[in-house]
């Protein structure tokens, strides 16, 4: 009998057991980019921007000739040509004068800031009164000053964002190098599972699991392959997870990892690979295997929902970064508890919390319910740990609330 594992001892297990899948680099269009893991580093080939601009309406100057000047005594400076958006400046900009500039707009040769047009004054013969001094550099963006040729920007390893599409935008990145999304092989076993589109029948109940594995598989960028909901059959269920390692990066099991005579994942397992435990010390999740077939990750889910999801989304999140090769970033909300919450010594004891931001201050509300009970979950915001060496958490206690967005 294999013992139980500790959550730690579960990440150490990915860590040492699962090695990241390589040779398995293209490239996409940055605008497809989002979400994907980045397969180089990127540097910067050109600067951005590509010329000094101004950040704001107002008149291009030589700061130095607008030192000590008030609205009782203006620097008096000549207007010469206007600038205009998308084009070159063109012109140098002498000592003694000023020239209108839009945000955004090129700043000729010679100037070095720009006056805000709320502290001037159009005298009406071609001359404008600069009525507040401004230093050099002011109200401007230099050429460069985001990006210079050969500066690293994002490194190998990084999930991209958002921002991070804006940025390979701003430096004309079309194309960028992005590792394969992995696949994951999703199987359901159980007599009495129906698909979500049936109306069950006595003792029948919906496969729940099926699809909240595949949108959590979405969630963390990788892609879904569905092999199916199976009959407590174990030749079938025995050739479907061999065709399922075959085909992906890694296989979930839903619903054959509770200890019963009809339960036959361990047995499958073990015939085309090794189990590496059978239970983890936490609640909920504990009948979970972790094997490995050919090398590939196999693991068996409980077939309660809430307790997949939490198995789903605290180590196999893991297992996904530690193939990609990329580092999570769960970045933690503190938070207060609305009420006190009790556990089982000796197990860890996972929560989902629904978040209120009450003056300023973050409440988290403990949800209750059983591990069978998916909706509970439906609307929550993320969950906190009670280390197995606890009793329970008081009400106000101070706890770290893991998001579910974290991809």
């Amino acid at each position: 009998m294999l013992a139980v594992k500790t959550p730690e001892e579960v990440y150490e297990i990915i860590k040492t057991e699962f090695a990241q899948i390589t040779d398995r680099t293209g490239r996409v269009a940055y605008t497809e980019a989002a979400g994907r893991v980045l397969a180089e580093d990127i540097r910067a080939a050109e600067y951005v921007p590509a010329f000094n601009r101004s950040t704001v309406d107002g008149f291009a100057v030589c700061a130095k000739d607008t030192f000590g000047c008030s609205d009782s005594i203006p620097a008096i400076l000549q207007n010469v040509q206007e600038i205009f958006m998308g084009q070159a400046a063109g012109f140098i900009l002498k000592e003694g004068s000023c020239a209108p500039i839009p945000t955004g707009g090129e700043l000729p040769e010679g100037a070095d800031a720009v006056q805000m047009i709320e502290y001037t004054e159009d005298y009406g013969d071609g001359t404008t009164g600069i009525l507040k001094p401004v230093a050099p550099g002011h109200n401007v963006i230099l050429k460069g000053d985001d990006v210079s040729p050969g500066r690293l920007v994002l490194r190998a390893g990084r999930k991209l964002t958002p921002q991070d599409i804006g940025a390979l935008a701003a430096m004309g990145i079309a194309e960028v190098p992005v590792v394969r999304r992995l696949k994951v092989g999703i199987l359901s076993t159980g007599d009495e599972l129906v698909s979500p589109e049936e109306s069950p029948g006595p003792g029948q109940i919906r496969d729940v699991n099926s699809s909240l594995t595949a949108a959590l598989m979405e969630q963390f960028g990788a892609v879904s392959v569905s092999f199916g909901i199976l009959p407590d059959q174990e030749e079938l269920l025995s050739r479907k997870v061999q065709e399922a390692a075959q085909e992906c990066d890694l296989v979930l099991i839903s619903g054959g990892s509770s200890v019963g005579v009809r339960d036959a994942a361990c047995r499958v397992i073990e015939r085309h690979g090794e189990i590496l435990f059978h239970g983890i010390a936490m609640k909920p999740g504990k009948p979970t295997i972790f094997g490995k077939i050919g090398g590939r990750p196999v693991i068996g889910l409980p077939g309660h929902p809430v307790a997949a999801f939490f198995i789903t989304h605290i180590f196999v999140r893991r297992i996904l970064a530690q193939l990609g090769g990329y580092e999570l970033r769960d970045i933690p909300v503190r938070a207060c508890l609305a009420e006190s919450v009790e556990a089982n010594h000796g197990r860890a004891q996972y929560n989902g919390v629904f978040l209120e931001d009450r003056d300023g201050r973050i409440i988290a509300h403990p949800i209750r319910g059983k591990s069978g009970l998916i909706t509970t979950l439906a609307g929550s915001d993320g969950y906190f740990c009670i280390p197995r060496d606890c009793e329970g958490l008081p009400a106000d206690a101070e706890i770290s609330v893991t998001l579910y967005s974290a991809g």
